[in-house]
C-alpha cells in the first residue's frame, strides 16, 4: 500500500502521457477505457484470424495436415500460451473462454466448473447476428479480478470504420462488438465466399473441439473424458486442416493470416497445453506483403523466441489493421523473432518439444517438491544428530550440506540438459540436478578456499548469484519450464525474475558478498555489486521484479549496516524500507513513461494506480500471499529450516560453544550476511504474492550453506569435554584466505 501511495503522489507531479490524460478525462477505468483515437483513426489493411481450438504442434504432419504444414513453412510460428481465468475445478481453457479472451484482450472466462457449449448466433435478415447469453458473459467478466470487457476488439475495429465478419459460432464470439452483435455472420465458409469487403474476418475450424463434445456425449453421464487420442483425434485434426485450407483458399491477396489453437483440446480436456500460433500471408500473396516471413514469432509480452500468448492475438489484429491498441488490451502484437530452420519438420518438432517439456514439468513438479522437502527434513535431523554426537562424521555432513545448498541453482542449470526427453523424467531430472550440484560442490572444495569457514559457502552463493544474473540479462531462458521457475503453459510470467529465482538470487548475492568481505578490499567493490544486483532485479529489461526490489533493498541494507558495525535501529529500518519503495517506484515510473507496447508489468501497475485500481491489485496479491500458507510442503520446509538454524546451530553443542557462534568468530561477516538474507526473505514473504515460496527457497540456500560453515568451524575448534566451553576460537583461527 505504501508503494501504491508513493506512486500516486509521484504521478501527480509528472507530465501525463496523452493516453493516460484521455483515460482520466473520460472517468473510466483501465478495463472500461474507450479505444484511443477511436474517433479519428481509420482501419486499413486486412486480417483473417483462424481459430483452431485444441490444435497442438504434435498434431501437424506433412501428409495429414498439408495446409497447416505449408502455412508453417511459409510464415512465422510459435507456441501459444492460451491459459485464461480458470473457474473453480477447471484447469484448462475452453473454446468459449479462448474466443472471449481474444474479444476482450484480457483473460476472460465463463461461469461453472465445466466447459459450456458454444452458443449458436441468432442470424438476422441483413446478415448480422447476435450472441445468445452475451449479457451473462459480460456480467461474469465484471465479477472476475481481471475484469475484461468482451467485445472490445470488434467494437474498436467498427468504431474506426472497419467491417467485421465471422465464420462459425466460436468466431462470432471473437468478432462481436460490446453489445454482442456481429456485423456479418456465416455458419460455414461457403456462406461467405467473398472476404474482400471486410477489414477483419474471424473464422473457426472447430472439428477438434466438436469431436471432444461428441465423445463426451457418448460417455457415461457426469464423466469428464481426457484429451482426444488415437484415430479419433487424428480424424478431427485432418478435418480441421481441410477447413483451414478451405478458409485460406478464400483469403484475399494482401491479407495477413493469423492462426491460433486458442483453447485446450475441446470440452472436457483435463490438461492445459501450449498450442499452435502462426502468422503469414495469404497463400497466393506475393512475398514482402506481410511483416511475417519464415521464422519464429515473439512478442514483448514474453520476450521469448517462439512463444506468444492468447491476449497478444488481440493486439496483433488491431496493429495489423493500423489501429491503436486500447488500454484494456494487455497483450502485445506478435513480431517476427529469430530465424527458424529451413526444414519445416524441424520447426514443428522443436515447438512440439516445448509443449512436451511443459507437460512433463507438470507431472514432476509436485513429486519433486515433496522429495525435496522430505530429503531436507531428513538431512536436518541427521545433521543435528551429527553435530551433537558424531564428530567423526562432520566432513561428510559438510560435503552434503554444500551439495544441498547448490541444489536450488542447479534446478535452473538443469535446463541446459533436455531431461524431459528421458524415458523416466523424474529420475532424470533429479540426476541432472544432483549432477550440477555435485559439480558446483566440487568447485567449492577444489581450491585453498575450502580450508576457510566461509570458503565453500562463498563459492556456491556466488555461482547462484552470477548464474541467475547472467540468465536475466540474456533472456531468462533457464527459468522457462524449470521446476523452480515458471511454466509458459500457465501464463503467469515469461521473463525476468520469478519469486523463487528471486529468493535464490537475493540470498546467494548477500551470502556471497558476506564471504568475499573477508578478502576483498575495499568493501565498496562488494557494495557496488550488490547495488548492481538490486537494479538488475527490478530493471524492466532484465529482472522486472516489482516486489523483489524493496525486499532486496531491506536485506542488503541490513547486511551493509552490520558489516560496518552500525546498529540496525527502528528509524534506520523505516528509512531503508522507504528507500526500497522509492527505488521500485522510480523504476516503475520509468517503465510507465515508455511507449505502452514496450512496458512490463511494472509500468502496467503504475497505470493501474493512475486509474484507481492500485488498492484492488494490492488486495489481490495480499490474498494470494496468504493462500500460499496452505502449501504444506513449502511451509513445512520453511519451519524446519528456521527451527534447525535457531534450535541446533545457534545452541551449544555437545562439544561446547554453539556451532554458529564458532562460525561467526572465524568469519565475522557471515553474521551480517545471514541476517541480511533472512531480512530479505521475510520482507519478500510479506510483499509478494508467492508468499511462503520465497522463504522456502531462500532457506534452502542459506541454511545448508550456513550449516557447512558451522561444521567447518567445529572441525577447526579443539575437542572439549562435553558440556564445557571450547577454547577461544580466535586463538586457533587460521588467517582469512
Amino acid at each position: 500500500m505504501a508503494v501504491t501511495l508513493l506512486l500516486g503522489l509521484l504521478l501527480l507531479a509528472l507530465p501525463t502521457p496523452a493516453h493516460a490524460e484521455e483515460a482520466r478525462a473520460s472517468g473510466e477505468t483501465r478495463t472500461r477505457t474507450a479505444p484511443r483515437h477511436a474517433a479519428t483513426a481509420e482501419a486499413s489493411g486486412r486480417v483473417v484470424v483462424i481459430g483452431v481450438p485444441g490444435l497442438l504442434w504434435s498434431d501437424l504432419d506433412r501428409r495429414r495436415t498439408p495446409n497447416l504444414w505449408r502455412l508453417t513453412g511459409e510464415g512465422s510460428s510459435a507456441s501459444l500460451s492460451s491459459r485464461v481465468i480458470p473457474p473453480s475445478g477447471r484447469n484448462v481453457t475452453c473454446p468459449v473462454s479462448g474466443w472471449l479472451t481474444v474479444s476482450a484482450g484480457q483473460r476472460a472466462g465463463t461461469a461453472g466448473s465445466d466447459c459450456a457449449a458454444t452458443p449458436v448466433p441468432q442470424a438476422a435478415p441483413d446478415g448480422s447476428a447476435t450472441i445468445p447469453g452475451w449479457d451473462e458473459f459480460a456480467a461474469y467478466q465484471r465479477t472476475q479480478s481481471y475484469g475484461g470487457r468482451i467485445g472490445l476488439l470488434g467494437q474498436t475495429i467498427i468504431a474506426a470504420g472497419g467491417k467485421v465478419a465471422a465464420i462459425g459460432p466460436g468466431a462470432a464470439l471473437g468478432a462481436a462488438d460490446t453489445s454482442g452483435k456481429v456485423q456479418k455472420y456465416a455458419a460455414t465458409p461457403n456462406e461467405l465466399p467473398d472476404l474482400t469487403p471486410y477489414t477483419a474476418v474471424f473464422a473457426e475450424a472447430g472439428e477438434i473441439a466438436e469431436a471432444a463434445v461428441a465423445r463426451r456425449a457418448a460417455g457415461p453421464p457426469g464423466t469428464t473424458p481426457s484429451d482426444l487420442t488415437g484415430t479419433v483425434r487424428d480424424s478431427a485434426v485432418v478435418a480441421a486442416d481441410q477447413s483451414v485450407g478451405d478458409i485460406l483458399g478464400r483469403v484475399p491477396s494482401g491479407s495477413v493470416v493469423l492462426l491460433a489453437g486458442l483453447a485446450d483440446s475441446g470440452i472436457g480436456s483435463l490438461d492445459p497445453h501450449l498450442h499452435v500460433a502462426i502468422a503469414g500471408n495469404a497463400p497466393h500473396a506475393t512475398a514482402g506483403t506481410s511483416p511475417y516471413g519464415r521464422g519464429y514469432l515473439t512478442a514483448t509480452s514474453t520476450r521469448q523466441d517462439a512463444l506468444v500468448t492468447i491476449t497478444d492475438l488481440t493486439a496483433t489484429v488491431l496493429t495489423t489493421v493500423g489501429l491503436d491498441v486500447p488500454q484494456g488490451v494487455v497483450g502485445r502484437a506478435w513480431q517476427r523473432g529469430g530465424d527458424a530452420p529451413e526444414d519445416t519438420a524441424e520447426i514443428v518438432a522443436e515447438l512440439a518439444d516445448a509443449d512436451l517439456a511443459s507437460q512433463v514439468l507438470r507431472d514432476v513438479r509436485q513429486p519433486f517438491f515433496v522429495a525435496l522437502v522430505a530429503i531436507q527434513v531428513l538431512f536436518y535431523g541427521l545433521a543435528a544428530f551429527v553435530i551433537r554426537r558424531r564428530r567423526r562424521m562432520l566432513t561428510t555432513t559438510q560435503v552434503v550440506a554444500v551439495v544441498s545448498g547448490a541444489i536450488p541453482i542447479s534446478t535452473f542449470l538443469a535446463q541446459l540438459v533436455p531431461w524431459w526427453h528421458m524415458a523416466y523424467p523424474m529420475p532424470a531430472l533429479i540426476a541432472t540436478i544432483l549432477g550440477f550440484a555435485g559439480a558446483i560442490a566440487a568447485l567449492a572444495f577444489a581450491g585453498p578456499w575450502r580450508e576457510h569457514v566461509a570458503g565453500p559457502l562463498t563459492v556456491v552463493a556466488a555461482v547462484s548469484s552470477l548464474a541467475l544474473l547472467a540468465d536475466v540479462m540474456t533472456g531468462s531462458t533457464l527459468q522457462v519450464n524449470a521446476v523452480t521457475g515458471y511454466e509458459p503453459v500457465t501464463g503467469g510470467r515469461f521473463y525476468g525474475f520469478g519469486n523463487m529465482p528471486f529468493a535464490i538470487f537475493a540470498t546467494g548475492t548477500i551470502l556471497a558478498l558476506a564471504g568475499l568481505a573477508h578478502i576483498v578490499k575495499p568493501r565498496l567493490l562488494l557494495l557496488a555489486y550488490g547495488v548492481l544486483a538490486i537494479v538488475a532485479d527490478g530493471w524492466p529489461g532484465w529482472g522486472a521484479d516489482f516486489g523483489g526490489v524493496p525486499a532486496f533493498v531491506v536485506g542488503f541494507a541490513i547486511f551493509a549496516l552490520m558489516l560496518y558495525g552500525l546498529r540496525v535501529s527502528f528509524i534506520r529500518l523505516v528509512a531503508i524500507g522507504a528507500a526500497g519503495a522509492v527505488l521500485i517506484a522510480a523504476i516503475a515510473l520509468f517503465d510507465w513513461l515508455r511507449p505502452a507496447d514496450r512496458r512490463t508489468h511494472l509500468g502496467a501497475f503504475v497505470q493501474q494506480v493512475a486509474d484507481g485500481e492500485g488498492p484492488e491489485v494490492v488486495g489481490r496479491k495480499l490474498g494470494a500471499m496468504l493462500n500460499t500458507l496452505g502449501n504444506t510442503e513449502l511451509t513445512l520446509l520453511s519451519v524446519v529450516a528456521i527451527a534447525f538454524l535457531f534450535l541446533v546451530l545457534a545452541r551449544p553443542s555437545r562439544w561446547g560453544a554453539p556451532a554458529l557462534t564458532l562460525a561467526y568468530s572465524r568469519a565475522p561477516a557471515l553474521r551480517a550476511g545471514l541476517f541480511g538474507a533472512l531480512a530479505a526473505t521475510m520482507t519478500g514473504f510479506l510483499i509478494n504474492d508467492s508468499g511462503i515460496a520465497i522463504p522456502a527457497m531462500a532457506l534452502t540456500v542459506a541454511v545448508p550453506l550456513t550449516l557447512a560453515a558451522s561444521v567447518r568451524a567445529l572441525q577447526l575448534a579443539p575437542p572439549t569435554t562435553p558440556g564445557q566451553p571450547s577454547a577461544p576460537a580466535a586463538a586457533t583461527a587460521p588467517p582469512a584466505p
